[in-house]
């Protein structure tokens, strides 16, 4: 790997924002080509994202139409999503079918904390992917982390197999005491782990940044984009091998690769700059939601979970405290969605969150905040 970018199939192009299985193959296409047109290869995916069916899109626009050496593969074991050993073999068998390969370059177990580890030892699913390695259908074995640094360092010491590890790293979570990127990132440098970053744009906040902060940046590289920032943060610390960027649009892959093409460190002015940044962003984000839609999933009353908590967001940087556009959006996404105050807390969705984030805590804000009218409409 020449390039240490990666193109992360989780918020893929779609024809309906409101179904996340319908693909827009034509732009998806024109995304894959161009980036391995600029150099890079690497594709990371997972049996979960977009409702089981990302691995079926990634086969489509990129297995189905380039040449196997043209490209390196990635995805994930689902630790929430089986219950016996069988289940792992089938499991694994279906992902090799539904990316329409024989073997994955780079294979995680997915959102290991400390619920999916207990299980893992239990099922010893670190045996079972050590023999697919052995079987050549796995190259490489890692773990995607979301949890302390403390249980990280228990798994590491446990598991010195492993070949890497994927670690959430921004600069907005660097210092964060709830997600911890710094203190994880010295764990996998203690254990000689090279890293591979996600969510280095933390699900696209870091790609709209305050307007004094977007000034901060312009003012000093007029020419470099607000994530290419993001991105360089994550790809400038030590022994990290790949930063992961999910893409929806070809005018992003276009921005990232440009400026990961010839890669430069930041520089201690750069990183002076970004501390200002952080400071800015924390005094306007309300809730720190990355758009995973782990959440999503299980959730009984099909809240639709991100996208109230963007409109919360957006609703608290408004300009005079006037939300009238997103109080629209949000009684229009109620129409095919349960409401924040529909909310039965019964927490499934606490358990799925990489961020750790109080979420019905949270649906109650939002729900005091857009659930306001008796003339609410109601779901059908």
């Amino acid at each position: 790997m020449d390039q240490k970018f990666g193109f992360g199939c989780m918020r893929l192009p779609l024809l309906d924002k409101n179904d996340q299985t319908s693909f827009d193959y034509k732009t998806f296409n024109q995304m894959v080509d161009t980036f391995l047109e600029k150099g890079f290869t690497y594709f990371d995916t997972a049996y979960t994202y977009h409702g089981f069916r990302a691995e079926e899109a990634v086969r489509e626009a990129l297995v189905k139409r380039h040449r196997r050496d043209e490209y390196t593969l990635a995805s994930k074991f689902p630790m929430r999503d089986f219950q016996s050993a069988a289940d792992m073999e089938r499991i694994f068998t279906e992902q090799l079918t539904n990316c329409g390969v024989e073997y994955f370059d780079y294979y995680l177990l997915h959102n290991v904390g400390v619920n999916a580890y207990k299980k893992a030892c239990q099922f010893d699913t670190f045996g079972f992917v050590q023999g697919k390695k052995r079987e050549g259908r796995i190259r490489h074995v890692g773990i995607s982390f979301h949890d302390t640094p403390e249980l990280l360092d228990e798994i590491l010491t446990a598991h010195p197999e492993l070949d890497f590890v994927q670690l959430q790293i921004n600069y907005i979570d660097w210092e964060n005491p709830g997600i911890q990127s710094r203190r994880c990132h010295e764990v996998a440098r203690k254990h000689g782990k090279p890293i591979v970053v996600m969510e280095p744009c933390k699900g696209g906040n870091l790609a709209l940044v305050p307007e004094r902060a977007d000034r901060l940046m312009k003012e000093y590289n007029p020419t470099a984009s607000v994530p290419s920032w993001a991105i360089r943060f994550a790809a400038s610390q030590e022994g990290v091998m790949m930063v992961l960027s999910g893409m929806s649009t070809l005018a992003q892959v276009l921005d990232n690769t440009s400026s990961m093409a010839d890669f430069e460190p930041l520089n201690p002015e750069e990183y002076e700059i970004i501390g200002q940044v952080v400071d800015i962003i924390n005094e306007t984000t309300a809730i720190p939601c990355t758009n995973c839609r782990y959440c999503e999933g299980d959730c009984p009353q099909t809240i639709a979970i991100p996208d109230y908590f963007a409109l919360y967001n957006s609703s608290k940087r408004a300009v005079t405290g006037n939300i009238s556009s997103q109080f629209v959006y949000y009684i229009n996404l109620t129409a095919l969605h349960g409401r924040a105050g529909d909310c039965i807390e019964c927490r499934q969705c606490e358990s799925a969150c990489p961020q750790h984030l109080k979420i019905t805590e949270l649906l109650r804000d939002v729900s005091a905040a857009f659930d306001v009218t008796p003339a609410f409409p109601t779901r059908k």
